[in-house]
């Protein structure tokens, strides 16, 4: 006889993946990947930097239209809360991808470090705020747009600041849809793509079914 699953035990399996772990402490194998995710992303922001001067150009037309793919800058943060699940994990991860870029050589120089603090806080508010007790799609998205948020806030300061506030203004936008789009949604969809070949086995957020 088939086996048959109610619809109670569907429903459990379905949401599995976006609880939180039973515990907030932080294990050994949470501190190494979250080291390993935030070197993996340290060495994107790194070609991204030794590439932006390039990419302006290609930005040239509309300056603050760059913003469009400033999102990628805050993808440490959602990604390893989206996996890790535990306190500081959005803000640790996007402090080492920051601290990576910086060792490697930046051509933003030191601050890269300051905005990785800022990026990284903007994303752990978010988990935060629903109390490191939900994971889904939306709050992880949520976490991209904030951190972007403050990502653009910080640069119309620290790099924009000969714009007039109508160009700042169109950059924040278009960093904020970018932080959505691609370290918010992108980072859900990439954590989910990790879960399902089995190496978050040992992660609550590694329970797809």
């Amino acid at each position: 006889m088939p086996k048959t699953t109610t619809p109670k035990t569907t429903s459990a399996a379905a949401t599995a993946h976006t609880r939180a772990p039973k515990s907030k402490q932080w294990r050994v194998v949470d501190y190494v990947t979250t080291a390993v995710l935030g070197i993996a992303v340290g060495l994107v922001f790194w070609v991204l930097a030794l590439s932006w001067k390039v990419l302006e150009l290609a930005f040239q037309a509309f300056p603050p239209s760059i913003g469009l793919i400033a999102g990628l800058w805050v993808l440490a943060g959602p990604l390893a809360a989206a996996i890790i699940r535990k306190p500081g994990a959005a803000l640790l991860c996007e402090l080492i991808a920051a601290i990576v870029e910086a060792v490697l050589g930046s051509h933003f120089g030191t601050t890269v470090l300051l905005s990785g603090f800022i990026q990284g806080l903007g994303a752990e508010l978010v988990f935060a705020a629903f109390g490191y007790r939900r994971f889904t799609l939306w709050i992880t998205a949520l976490s991209g747009v904030v951190a972007a948020a403050f990502m653009a806030v910080s640069e119309n300061i620290m790099y924009n600041a000969e714009w007039q506030f109508g160009y700042q203004a169109i950059y924040a936008v278009c960093a904020i849809v970018s932080g959505l789009v691609l370290s918010g949604i992108g980072a859900w969809y990439a954590y989910r793509a990790i879960a399902a070949t089995g190496a978050l086995s040992s992660f609550a957020s590694g329970r797809l079914r």
